[in-house]
């Protein structure tokens, strides 16, 4: 049973950087929030420092961490230095870390420079979030809140990076992302057909190639009771 834990960072009380009256906190909750339902899609269990605009203290994120046994901690930010000044995206782990944070890190950064941000690597920092929680953590800074161009790549790619985020997730999980399924017209109904649930995945994947060999158009779903 796969669990992460999805921070938001800041919030209520707390702001974050603030540029030309855009928050951090408040595109610290957007993407987390999308992330979180992206994971959950595929079957990851999913929980979260905050849901809404609510202050939640550097201590109170780390507790919640520690009362679960999650995989995954991944805290979600935007970064600020002097306006216009600095841009691109960078993703922290521990001091040390272990090679799991090491390897999420990695795919979560790729995944956002392939979108289009400047790459300022993977760094280390001791930052609370991050030394705090016991389950292999990172925290990534999307971008420079107070740079207009990476405002601009947020905005007008918002979804891509909602997507790219997931599946560098799902890939450290060892899930294969599956596109989601487009809603019908309103008014219609789709019906979906299962060809069978197997609990060794071999089987399964002979099934799909047997489907795919016939014509029909098939993908493993994970699925856990």
């Amino acid at each position: 049973m796969i669990k992460i834990c999805c921070d938001p960072g800041h919030g209520g009380n707390d702001s974050g950087a603030v540029y030309k009256g855009r928050k951090e906190k408040d595109d610290n909750l957007a993407i987390g929030k999308a992330v979180a339902k992206e994971l959950r899609r595929h079957g990851v269990i999913v929980d979260e420092t905050r849901t809404g605009d609510k202050t939640v203290s550097l201590k109170e994120r780390s507790n919640l961490e520690n009362k679960g046994s999650y995989d995954y901690f991944i805290s979600f930010h935007r970064n600020a230095f002097k306006p216009e000044q600095a841009k691109g995206v960078e993703t922290y782990t521990y001091l040390n870390a272990g090679v799991k944070a090491k390897g999420l890190a990695a795919k979560i950064q790729a995944a956002l420079v392939g979108i289009g941000f400047t790459n300022r690597g993977v760094k280390e920092a001791n930052f609370h979030v991050l030394r705090e929680t016991k389950a292999p953590a990172v925290l990534v800074e999307i971008g420079f809140i107070d740079n207009t161009g990476d405002n601009q790549l947020f905005d007008t790619k918002r979804e891509e990076i909602i997507k790219a985020i997931s599946k560098a997730i799902l890939s450290q999980l060892g899930i294969k992302y599956v596109e989601a399924q487009p809603r019908p017209p309103t008014g219609k109904t789709l019906y979906q057909v299962m060809a069978g649930s197997y609990a060794v995945r071999e089987n399964a994947q002979r099934q799909v190639e047997r489907l795919k060999k016939a014509g029909f158009d098939a993908t493993i779903m994970i699925f856990r009771p």
